[in-house]
């Protein structure tokens, strides 16, 4: 747990919510890859290696974001 917490205190929250807007919503249009993704994953149809490839590039900003909102907080008390 350390080990997570210092790779995500050397990752400012700036650039986190900047690469989540950016690379985890694109492209844009029609609807973010993300999005499709995951709709992909609850019916059942993320099979493709390159879409599963594609659902951890356009995800791990997300999931970064969400860590060091979480686990990445300093401890209180």
């Amino acid at each position: 747990m350390t080990l997570i917490r210092r790779l995500l205190d050397g990752l400012p929250l700036s650039v986190l919510v900047i690469a989540s807007l950016t690379l985890g919503l694109a492209p844009f249009t029609p609807e973010p890859h993300i999005w499709e993704k995951l709709k992909m994953l609850t019916a059942g149809t993320l099979t493709q290696p390159i879409d599963i490839f594609d659902l951890a590039m356009h995800g791990l900003p997300w999931l970064l974001l969400i860590l060091k909102l979480t686990v990445g907080r300093p401890a209180r008390g």
